[in-house]
């Protein structure tokens, strides 16, 4: 972890996530999207441990990853590796995600699907 509290993830960076977002929220889906921005905002919740991050961060460093055990291109199943992952992350992180973090991630939502 560096002096702003941050956690240095290889395979993470804002960008790709955001681009990674952006460009296939489509394929992802809205409701799968949101879970995904549930992790991301919830990186900003005072209940959000080191342990907390480290977890979302290998989440979202897995979704933005080309590598993949099911190619995120395959029609159909493409994301259903991402999506366990994020699943799994969001019951491992479970005290991060409140009101607040759920009403951005909505927010965010809308805003790409509009």
């Amino acid at each position: 972890m560096d002096e702003t509290g941050k956690i240095e993830i290889e395979d993470y960076s804002e960008d790709g996530f955001w681009s990674k977002t952006k460009k296939y929220c489509k394929t992802i889906g809205k409701d799968s999207l949101e879970q995904v921005f549930r992790l991301y905002y919830g990186l900003e919740s005072d209940n959000c441990t080191t342990k907390h991050r480290a977890t979302i961060y290998g989440a979202l460093a897995y979704l933005v990853s080309p590598i993949d055990i099911i190619p995120d291109l395959t029609p159909i199943l493409g994301y259903t590796d991402d999506m366990a992952v994020i699943a799994a992350a969001l019951v491992a992180v479970a005290n991060c995600i409140d009101d607040a973090v759920k009403g951005k991630a909505k927010e965010k939502v809308d805003e790409l699907f509009d």
